[in-house]
């Protein structure tokens, strides 16, 4: 089954339509509408024909033929004469109305981005150079700040600066030369995040083995969606799907899509995450390379995988990320297992627990048997050291015991009470006793005493 996170995030998300439409031309129409605009209905007297020189000289600038004056010429002094304001005036009207919006190439001095947002330049070739200015609205699609000395190419609309009387070219468009501004964007914020350790291998983490459930950031109207859950399914119709939607491309889809990743991050639902969308042009998948993207996937709690286009395609997302997939179906490939590979597993498993338990089992009765002979051998050893330790107490009894005494030939005198008689004192003519000997008793009687001698 598959979630979408946070309903009102995802039907904020909306598949956004492919510009085919030449850069130029939307350029020119944009540029002819702000003409329309701002300037007067006839701003000259002559209508003007445009041609680009085919020898390389000055562009031709011809009266159409048959056309006259419908106002007093621009020429003419106004009412009190000239002044500054209004010759500024003028020669701007003149300016605009003549040219319509054109391709310039040279190259990049000066440039700076104001606090505003506004864009300042110096376009110059080996013999002179034009001030060049790009608003706010135009400055923020570019990818990065061109390089000092970089060869570019801007469309734009001459016009006169009325404040200062200064030249200058209103840019609508600006593209760099041989790799351009999307390339160098991509190389500083690749430096800047080596630096920071952000693209480093020994950060990446592995990718769960049996992740219970995969989320996946794209736009819930892709069919990268489409192919990620396929791919799941097929492979592992256990696993849970979460979608965090956002738009992949156009202004403002990078932060959407650094959203979607924090949210999934902060639900804490998913043991896997999923980034990338399908293929397209550069500036398509330019919302992967940039920073703030970059910063949300090293931030994620889980393992990121990012699949962003096709395999020839690559963003600053693919170095961040734990994983990069070539697609999002490889990318979906390399988050779930298969299930007939599990199965495989599940039946090896199997047997090899089978395998264990018999050899346990074999093992354990080889034991008893052992401990069985150990307990036999113990308890022989245990009886033999018992008997010689009671013979040997019984030897020790023996030497003490007045038996032993008796074996020896002597005899004990025992009155009737059974006292043993000593001395000679105890002994009256005519008393009866008894004779202790080593088989019995001996009846007797005192026939007399014989008082011992000194020295016998």
């Amino acid at each position: 089954m598959t979630w979408d996170l946070f309903s009102s995030a995802a039907a904020a998300s909306k598949p956004e339509p492919l510009n085919e439409t030449r850069n130029e031309d939307v350029a020119r129409r944009v540029a002819a509408q702000q003409a329309d605009a701002g300037f007067p209905d006839d701003p000259i007297e002559a209508v003007v024909e445009l041609e680009s020189p085919a020898d390389g000289g000055i562009l031709s600038l011809l009266p159409k033929r048959g056309k006259r004056s419908k106002r007093k010429s621009q020429a003419e002094a106004p009412e009190g004469g000239w002044t500054p304001s209004t010759l500024n005036s003028a020669a701007r009207h003149l300016i605009e109305g003549m040219f319509p919006a054109l391709w310039v190439s040279g190259e990049v001095g000066n440039f700076t981005r104001a606090r505003s947002g506004h864009c300042y330049f110096s376009l110059r070739d080996r013999d002179a150079q034009v001030r060049c200015v790009m608003w706010r609205d135009e400055a923020r699609r570019l990818p990065t700040q061109p390089a000092e000395g970089m060869e570019v190419r801007v469309l734009g609309r001459l016009t006169i600066y009325e404040g200062r009387g200064e030249f200058q070219l209103v840019v609508s468009e600006l593209e760099a030369k041989g790799e351009g501004l999307f390339k160098l964007a991509i190389d500083r914020l690749r430096v800047k995040l080596e630096t920071e350790g952000l693209t480093s291998p020994h950060r990446k983490r592995p990718i769960p083995a049996y992740p219970a459930c995969v989320g996946v950031v794209t736009s819930s109207a892709g069919a990268a969606l489409r192919d990620v859950i396929s791919v799941i399914r097929r492979r592992a119709p256990w696993t849970r799907i979460v979608l965090s939607a956002a738009r992949v491309q156009g202004e403002g889809s990078a932060a959407e899509i650094a959203a979607a990743i924090r949210r999934i991050g902060a639900a804490g639902c998913a043991d896997v995450l999923i980034v990338g969308r399908g293929g397209g042009s550069t500036e398509d998948l330019w919302a992967f390379n940039e920073e703030v993207v970059a910063r949300a996937i090293a931030e994620a709690p889980v393992p990121v995988i990012s699949a962003v286009g096709h395999e020839t395609d690559f963003t600053i997302a693919d170095l961040v990320a734990d994983l990069r997939a070539p697609t999002p179906s490889a990318a979906a490939e390399a988050a779930v297992p298969d299930a007939a590979a599990v199965r495989r597993e599940l039946a090896d498993l199997r047997e090899r627990m089978a395998r264990c338990t018999r050899e346990q089992v074999e093992r354990g009765r080889e034991r008893l048997f052992e401990a069985r002979l150990d307990l036999r051998e113990a308890r022989e050893r245990m009886i033999r050291r018992g008997r010689e330790q009671v013979g040997s107490l019984a030897a020790r009894l023996n030497a003490l015991s007045p038996l032993s005494t008796l074996a020896r030939g002597f005899a004990v005198p025992l009155d009737p009470a059974g006292r043993v008689l000593r001395r000679t004192a105890d002994f009256a003519p005519g008393d009866a006793f008894r004779l202790r000997v080593v088989d019995g008793t001996v009846e007797a009687r005192v026939e007399g005493r014989v008082e011992a001698t000194r020295g016998e």
